[in-house]
Parts: C-alpha cells; structure tokens; sequence
C-alpha cells in the first residue's frame, strides 16, 4: 500500500535534499518525486526582448485571410 505525503526541501547536495519537516515515524523507505521551480519569465518580458518584426501589417493581414479562407 502507498500513500503521498507532501513535504517541501531543498536541494543541498548533487543527490541530497534537506525536508523542510520530518517524515511520518511509521515511514521507512520512499520514493522521490522532484517537481523542479525556476526561475520563470513574464511572457511580456520575453516578448519585449525579441527583435522587431519585419512584416508589414497589410503582409499579416493577407496572411490571416489566406489561412482563413483555406
């Protein structure tokens, strides 16, 4: 039988982790699952540092009908 306990760590260790809370006592093996946070960007912060387009908006628009009436 198993069970999900969830406990927040940190990597201190290239294969060591420090639980922010100990494990229930009856627990004495576990299998670890890593939900890896980074360190994200806004999508308007990607967006803003791309280079600027070069196609025109009637190019876009001609596109789109195209695309549409396909």
């Amino acid at each position: 039988m198993t069970r999900t306990v969830v406990i927040k760590a940190r990597k201190v260790g290239p294969s060591t982790v420090e639980l922010a809370q100990p494990l229930p006592e009856e627990v004495s093996e576990i299998e670890v699952l890593a939900r890896v946070k980074t360190e994200g960007r806004l999508l308007s912060e990607v967006i803003s540092s791309l280079p600027p387009g070069k196609r025109s908006k009637e190019d876009i628009d001609r596109q789109l009908r195209e695309d549409r009436d396909w």
